[in-house]
């Protein structure tokens, strides 16, 4: 009887979903964004600075035709001092939302990485009691010795940091 219920569909070698990742580097850890967040990767356009708005934001840029905030996640995070200047090469990713288009800043190039769905584990909890309303780290991916915090990113914005991101 073992056997029947063996063959009659339930394969163990079942296929897993695999997702991919965009992963770098903030400070010293690895983070990484669903590939389907990232509309594109470039190196950091000219950014200019914008009043009244948080520090994270290093401003705006021209990204082909488009005008995007450009923001700075080692600063949001505080992962290092604001006041510390960004690298003179530096990379962008873009990422769309449904009301906006912000750029990630990260000072090296972010490589693609697929891996199964099943080894990102859940944010620990102390993590999720501490940012209430930071509901932003999908959750953590251990690969090959490498710890990656798996980031939502249309959920890294609160509603009224995207209010002052937008074209008045």
């Amino acid at each position: 009887m073992p056997e029947s219920e063996g063959a009659s569909g339930k394969k163990v070698s079942k296929q897993e979903p695999i997702i991919q990742l965009i992963v770098f580097r903030l400070g010293e850890e690895e983070y990484g964004i669903r590939i389907e967040q990232v509309k594109e990767v470039t190196i950091t356009p000219e950014v200019a600075r914008m009043p009244k708005t948080p520090g994270f934001v290093k401003g705006i840029a021209n990204l082909r035709g488009d005008i995007i905030a450009i923001i700075d996640l080692e600063e949001r995070f505080n992962l290092r001092p604001s006041d510390e200047p960004l690298p003179s090469v530096s990379y962008t990713l873009a990422i769309e939302a449904k009301d906006y288009t912000i750029g990630i800043v990260v000072r090296e190039v972010p490589q693609p990485l697929s891996i199964p769905i099943s080894i990102i584990e859940k944010a620990p909890e102390f993590i999720q009691d501490i940012n209430i309303q930071d509901k932003y780290i999908e959750g953590i991916a251990k690969v090959e010795g490498r710890i990656i915090v798996v980031l939502d990113m249309l959920k890294l914005l609160t509603p009224s940091e995207i209010m002052q991101l937008q074209p008045k």
